[in-house]
């Protein structure tokens, strides 16, 4: 495999195992093997992808042949390659969990096929290098992700799933109207010409007014892919319905597709817009527009998601508003980055540490929610209490995951949690730090609620009576040490994600990979 082709190893990897596991779909040993497998794989040419990019800069692969602009292109930074990487850690465990999980008849039927299905989806759209494209990823994550929320088939997913499905539809129609307006305004799509034209408005004949309007159109549509406040009506319903695995893939990993393209669009392309002439106080470029809605974002999700959380009867439904509030966790330095270029990297690597941290623990606290349901049959707190005593290292690995949410060192959380409060002291932010710290403390709140109702005390009728798959459990302690090792071994997660800050700021250098004939242009107005 040459190194452009390694750029798209994670879509091909992704799209083979799904077509193998339909091709091998009569018999479940096979379709089980083909599947963990092409996981593992996906997990690899990741890892192979991450140290290529992370040596040798910038790499594209043109579909075709064809030049860039007019090509179909992949791009893989230090940022895609961070975002892949995430979504590898989170896809093996849960994989070999929904073996023992998912039933027979649902394993033979769609699951496999549809899990790497939206793999595809994900990987795709972490890797295009053009705005298009990236509305065509977004389709081939949502049909897949739609028919698993939909998966156990009753009344209540089905409703579920029709809130999903519609709300996204309408997301789509409207990024798709965007997208229509942004061509017709620029003349391109390809998010290193797009840059290269706002940053030199006159020599290509842009009007940068549009551009920021439908730029705010984007922006709703990846806040409400992110399952941000206001946007956030079908995460309950949509995280209750699904299986504990594809909600662990939801949270842990599609919702992080919103936020990728939040950080790639905004701080790598529409950054290149200079308004200046609008005189805002608080900065000159479209990305300073975006600041005080995503922090008034931030400041309602968290407030939201943390005070909901906090009144929650079910161990999920507290973990799907939990996942409302650390949306808002994860945006909220990125609209202090907005405001001040100064923390703008800093910014970053808070909200992808951050990003990290979250897929880590809430895929695993949900994974011990599905065990608990297959155990006891229930996840309601007044049919709970006492897993503690019964099954330790369920509730164990409860406890790390909670307490990787909360942010106690030496966890993954505890990184996350300090760069955020960082970046808010930094700039002087003293709103998004006042923020940080109650949605800190809403935190605290929801997690102990449900460890002292759920885990702690004597056990319950059915907690008693009940036994847990030692197989599930394993997964669930192989995910508990990923969150300890991240935390302790925090340096070279610390680096990665700089390194992925940078190539979201450096737009002259991603413009250069992507268009080398053009790049020279991209000096004009931009972050170095």
């Amino acid at each position: 495999m040459t190194v452009d082709q390694l750029v798209v190893a994670p879509v091909l990897v992704a799209l083979v195992t799904a077509v193998l596991c339909l091709v091998v779909r009569r018999s479940l040993r096979a379709q089980r093997a083909v599947s963990v497998l092409g996981a593992f794989a996906y997990a690899g040419v990741v890892a192979a992808l991450a140290d290529r990019v992370l040596s040798a800069g910038v790499l594209t692969y043109n579909l075709g042949g064809w030049p860039a602009p007019a090509a179909i292109v992949f791009v893989a930074d230090a940022l895609s390659a961070f975002m892949l990487s995430l979504a590898a850690v989170l896809t093996v465990p849960v994989l070999i969990y929904s073996v023992w999980y998912v039933d027979e008849f649902g394993e033979k039927l769609t699951f496999h096929p549809l899990f790497h299905f939206m793999l595809v989806g994900v990987s795709g759209a972490f890797l295009t290098g053009d705005i298009f494209n990236l509305f065509v990823w977004f389709e081939v994550m949502l049909m897949a992700s739609y028919v698993l929320v939909v998966f156990y088939s009753g009344a209540q997913h089905t409703r579920a799933g029709l809130r999903y499905l519609v709300l996204n539809l309408v997301g789509s129609a409207l990024m798709l109207l965007a997208i229509g307006g942004l061509y017709a305004t620029t003349g391109t799509l390809n998010m290193a010409d797009l840059a290269m034209r706002l940053g030199n408005p006159g020599e290509y004949g842009v009007a940068l007014a549009p551009v920021l309007g439908l730029s705010m159109l984007l922006f709703a549509v990846f806040a409400l892919k992110a399952g941000a406040v206001p946007f956030q009506w079908w995460v309950p319903a949509t995280y209750r319905a699904a299986p504990a695995p594809v909600t662990a893939m939801l949270a842990g990993v599609v919702k992080k597709v919103g936020v990728y393209a939040l950080i790639r669009l905004y701080f790598t392309v529409f950054a290149a817009a200079q308004l200046d002439a609008l005189s805002l106080p608080w900065g000159d470029t479209a990305l300073a527009y975006f600041g005080p809605v995503v922090l008034a974002m931030a400041t309602l999700s968290i407030a939201f998601g943390g005070l909901a959380a906090v009144g929650q009867d079910r161990l999920e439904d507290l973990l799907a508003y939990s996942s409302i509030g650390q949306v808002g966790f994860i945006v909220l330095p990125l609209s202090v980055g907005a405001f001040v270029p100064s923390v703008r990297h800093l910014a970053i690597v808070a909200a992808l540490v951050y990003a990290l941290n979250h897929t880590l623990s809430k895929g695993l606290l949900f994974l011990v929610a599905g065990t608990i349901r297959d155990a006891t049959g229930t996840t309601r707190f007044d049919d709970l209490g006492g897993v503690a005593r019964t099954h330790p290292v369920v509730a164990g690995a409860f406890l790390v995951g909670g307490l990787g949410l909360v942010g106690i060192p030496p966890l993954s959380g505890f990184f996350g949690k300090l760069l955020v409060f960082q970046t808010a002291a930094d700039s002087r932010s003293w709103i998004a730090l006042a923020v940080a710290l109650g949605g800190a403390l809403l935190t605290i709140a929801y997690v102990s609620r449900a460890w002292n109702r759920g885990f702690w005390g004597d056990p319950s009728a059915a907690v008693d009576r009940s036994s847990v798959d030692t197989r599930q459990v394993a997964v669930l302690v192989a995910l508990a040490a990923a969150v300890v090792v991240v935390g302790v071994g925090f340096q070279p997660v610390y680096e990665f994600a700089g390194h992925a800050a940078d190539a979201a700021v450096d737009r002259a250098n991603y413009i250069e990979a992507v268009l080398p004939d053009g790049g020279h242009l991209a000096t004009s107005g931009g972050e170095h």
